[in-house]
């Protein structure tokens, strides 16, 4: 079987889309890989940090953040999407509408029910391989954060701690603990 290329994955989204079907696809070493969708915990997550995020980045236009469907082809040709990611505005001034051809800035993967923390790190690694530089691991079942940076051993954070990434985001702080889900009582009803 030869591999597929960007194109072939482009007729696969299409053929899908046609069908009713909305996967979200990624092309890793020549292979299309299935992405199937996330819990609504792990979606949340990624909803409150696109939010945090966002309302730091816009106003002092320091580049654009994208959810997971936001698609990177990268230098080795694969095409992945990370749940979360970052792009400093010198490096994507305008977006164009068609998968970006750079490594963002930021990745961040959210472990869903079904992930194993393996691949995760893995994907996060091969970014930071790439270029990206710095790659967060949320896992909403162990309330963690961890912070991977090529020069750096993993940094993990917990409720309490706080997120900071300067190189990107001078100033900007996350409290880890915002990042969970709340549960609404009845008494607010």
């Amino acid at each position: 079987m030869s591999l597929m290329t960007i194109k072939d994955l482009e007729q696969v989204q299409k053929n899908l889309s046609e069908g009713g079907l909305d996967y979200q696809l990624e092309l890793i070493n020549g292979k299309i890989e299935i992405m199937g969708p996330s819990d609504i915990v792990s979606s949340e997550v990624g909803a409150e940090l696109i939010r945090l995020l966002g309302n730091w980045v816009k106003p002092r236009r320091l580049g654009r953040v994208f959810d997971s469907a936001g698609g990177f082809i990268l230098p080795n040709t694969n095409l992945k999407a990370p749940d979360v990611s970052f792009v400093r505005a010198s490096r994507l001034r305008k977006s164009v509408r068609y998968f970006a051809e750079l490594v963002p800035d930021l990745v961040v993967e959210i472990k869903s029910q079904s992930d194993r923390i393996n691949p995760l790190k893995k994907k996060i690694n091969q970014f930071l391989e790439l270029g990206a530089q710095v790659g967060i691991l949320i896992d909403p079942d162990e309330l963690t954060v961890t912070v991977y940076r090529s020069t750096e051993e993993p940094i993990v954070l917990g409720n309490g701690d706080i997120l900071t990434l300067p190189e990107l985001f001078a100033g900007w702080e996350l409290s880890i603990n915002e990042l969970w889900p709340p549960v609404f009582t009845d008494d607010e009803f």
